[in-house]
């Protein structure tokens, strides 16, 4: 009578082996399609957001927000939350829900959502896009005026009824609630120590690598597309922006001028 055999250790360890081999070449492939995904869900997001501020604006006289209200974002995304049922899965990319609290550990601020308020309170708010600020309507007509600080008001565009409409972000990735980028604005040395204050270097505000060099923005012929994060400085974010600063090719850019971590990014 034959007697059945099991399997011997070395068998075991093999297969094991195996396994592991198999993930470790799986896992990678798996990540980039769940980001893939996630890309892909974002744009889907700002499709829909597109739908919102089209009917705002078709609503207000073909105006954009006027810029005024509440402090840190409230200014936009309190009336928008107010008049079309807002939540915040549609404020947060899906590449970035998470908010860095402030005793937390930074890791790469692009895969982390924004936080304004008080937690546990209908104060306390996430998100992880922004509105290009630029696209203001102005109460006051004074050009000398601002904006949350920012000037001159003649600089914003008011209405997305606008000629080249198609090169004139709206609305984007942003590690921050706002920006008002400016041409001469430089990006952030490194993705885990942003400044971007109140006129100081708010580009680095929407220099975000939530895709793999590119981040999706919504433009005023309310079409969304992807940007590469060099390309961020060729879009004509106000009306005085120079779309071929010192930050383009066009400019005398040089991949080497680059921070480290977009040296390998498309140039334009």
């Amino acid at each position: 009578m034959c007697k059945r055999k099991g399997f011997t250790l070395i068998e075991l360890l093999v297969v094991i082996a195996i396994i592991a081999v198999l993930m470790a070449i799986l896992m990678p492939a798996l990540n980039r399609v769940k980001k893939q995904a996630r890309a892909v869900a974002c744009m889907a997001n700002l499709n829909q957001w597109g739908l919102f501020w089209k009917m705002y604006c078709d609503d207000n006289n073909g105006y954009w927000l006027s810029g005024a209200g509440g402090g840190s974002g409230r200014w936009w995304f309190e009336p928008m939350m107010a008049t079309y049922k807002i939540g915040e899965k549609m404020r947060c990319c899906p590449q970035a829900t998470k908010p860095i609290e402030t005793n937390s550990t930074i890791g790469s601020w692009a895969d982390h959502a924004w936080q304004t308020g008080t937690y546990g309170t209908n104060d306390y708010y996430v998100g992880s896009y922004g509105p290009n600020g630029w696209m203001c309507n102005p109460r006051s007509t004074d050009p000398s005026g601002a904006v949350w600080g920012r000037s001159p008001i003649s600089d914003h565009w008011r209405t997305p009824n606008i000629k080249k409409a198609y090169n004139i972000p709206m609305f984007t990735g942003m590690w921050w609630v706002d920006a008002w980028p400016r041409h001469n604005e430089q990006p952030a040395d490194q993705t885990t120590v942003i400044t971007g204050t109140v006129n100081v270097q708010e580009m680095q505000r929407v220099c975000v690598n939530r895709h793999g060099g590119f981040q999706n923005t919504l433009f005023c012929d309310w079409s969304a597309r992807k940007v590469g994060m060099k390309e961020l400085w060729t879009l004509k974010w106000h009306k005085q922006f120079d779309i071929s600063g010192p930050y383009t090719k066009a400019g005398g850019m040089n991949p080497s001028d680059w921070p480290q971590w977009m040296r390998g990014f498309k140039d334009y």
